[in-house]
């Protein structure tokens, strides 16, 4: 971690310097998470990549467009970095609705449904993992303009890099259809669920552990065969 002095402004807040001061007494746990993330993320690309290219395969079959979804989202310190998903919606989703995805948009492919559904689609952030973006276990990255709905305390969650799964991705892993019915889904998301989930993000600091991020990756699994 950076020294305090060396953080970026918007992060040098009181109530973040709680946080900081907690997870700096984890230094050695933390080294060790990022030597464990950069080993695990390398050994999995080395098995799975035939999954990648039968799934890429049935995207391409599937609808016109990308295999792999780009997204700028948000990670330690604020750096903006380039999200890796599988596609799953049809090309230039973004420009017909929202960032939040709902369980039946409309916008999804038939390929899209099943494999997000399986959280199959986040399979390609391995590689972010290894880059350094992310680690496996975090608080999910999000859009720049979610972001700037942060509370002091909210920026907390910057101190570390971002991650694939965390409780509050296990909590909330039926978003999508918690959003159906919904008319303004951004606002709701920023009001609402934003702040529930980061609760979680901030309890997980609060207490962190790598045995802790251990478990975390172990119900995970669980939650996703469920």
């Amino acid at each position: 971690m950076r020294k305090w002095e060396n953080m970026p402004p918007f992060l040098k807040n009181d109530r973040v310097k709680v946080y900081y001061d907690i997870l700096k007494e984890h230094e050695k746990e933390l080294r060790i998470k990022r030597k464990f993330d950069t080993f695990l993320a390398a050994f999995m690309l080395a098995v799975i990549w035939p999954v990648f290219l039968l799934i890429g395969l049935l995207i391409k079959l599937d609808s016109p467009g990308p295999v792999f979804f780009k997204q700028e989202r948000v990670t330690q310190y604020g750096r903006k970095f380039q999200i890796l998903k599988f596609r799953t919606m049809v090309q230039n989703a973004e420009k017909m609705g929202s960032q939040i995805t709902k369980s039946h948009d409309s916008r999804l492919t038939r390929v899209g449904r099943v494999i997000r559904g399986c959280r199959i689609d986040e399979l390609p952030q391995l590689v972010n993992v290894l880059l350094g973006d992310m680690s496996f276990v975090g608080t999910r990255p999000e859009v720049v303009k979610y972001v700037r709905a942060y509370t002091d305390e909210m920026k907390a969650t910057l101190l570390l890099p971002a991650g694939i799964t965390s409780e509050a991705s296990i909590s909330y892993k039926d978003e999508g259809e918690m959003m159906e019915g919904v008319d303004d889904v951004d606002d709701v998301y920023i009001h609402q669920v934003l702040p529930e989930k980061m609760e979680y993000n901030l309890e997980a600091l609060r207490n962190y552990s790598l045995l802790g991020d251990l478990r975390t990756m172990v119900r995970t699994v669980f939650a996703v065969l469920r």
